[in-house]
């Protein structure tokens, strides 16, 4: 689903197998139901076999974010070479990672449950994750990238972004309307909000604020590196 080019070696046409099919047993019948040896029992591998390729479920569900999150910069990418538009470009970065999880909330729903565990490796705000993070935050710095902003902001907008997108996610997960159009309705809502505010933002009298508000935020280490 989410890879352009197919597995070359026989051990990624293996790994990769494996993940399919353990993905295709935690989608029927959740992940904590299943056993690595359910999913080895799938993919027809010896347990020992699904091991090497993955110590554990939860490094299967990593592989599965990491997908989703390289599909999705590939997605924005081909979005961002065609448009300027900075509505466009933000609209890419925020509702692509939603139409990916479209059909997927309950494997999403994994990495939330173990906020209040920092040292999980699945924990949204975990070491674990950090990459996943970083990477998240950068989408959305490439789509503000055609706009000449402050370096203050240049540095707040993409964590704000992500924090608005992550919390929107969680939502995301509860949302029983139709193709979750509540919350794409929000999503949208606030970004039109944010564009607004950014002409605001922007001014030198707020320059001040925006510089506490950084510090804040190295202080607490929630800047990217």
């Amino acid at each position: 689903m989410f890879k352009n080019e197919p597995a070359t070696t026989k051990g990624e046409q293996t790994r990769e197998h494996i993940f399919d099919c353990a993905l295709e047993l935690f989608r029927e019948n959740g992940f904590d139901a299943a056993t690595m040896q359910d999913v080895a029992t799938r993919a027809n591998v010896a347990k020992s076999a699904a091991y090497y390729y993955f110590p554990g479920k939860e490094a299967i569900i990593q592989a599965y974010y990491e997908a989703v999150q390289t599909r999705q910069e590939q997605l924005c990418a081909e979005v961002f070479a065609e448009t300027k538009d900075l509505k466009k470009r933000l609209y890419a970065a925020m509702h692509t990672k939603f139409d990916l999880a479209q059909d997927d909330r309950k494997l999403l729903g994994v990495v939330f449950r173990y906020t209040g565990e920092p040292q999980h490796p699945l924990s949204c705000l975990g070491s674990g994750t950090a990459e996943i993070r970083r990477r998240s935050m950068q989408v959305f710095q490439q789509a503000l990238a055609v706009e000449r902003l402050p370096k203050d902001l240049e540095q707040l907008l993409p964590l704000a972004l992500w924090s608005l997108q992550m919390g929107l996610l969680v939502m995301f997960l509860y949302d029983t309307s139709a193709a979750q159009k509540r919350t794409r309705q929000l999503a949208s809502g606030s970004l039109d909000f944010t564009l607004k505010m950014m002409t605001l933002a922007r001014l030198p009298v707020l320059k001040p604020i925006r510089s506490k508000i950084l510090s804040l935020l190295r202080e607490a280490d929630l800047l990217p590196e």
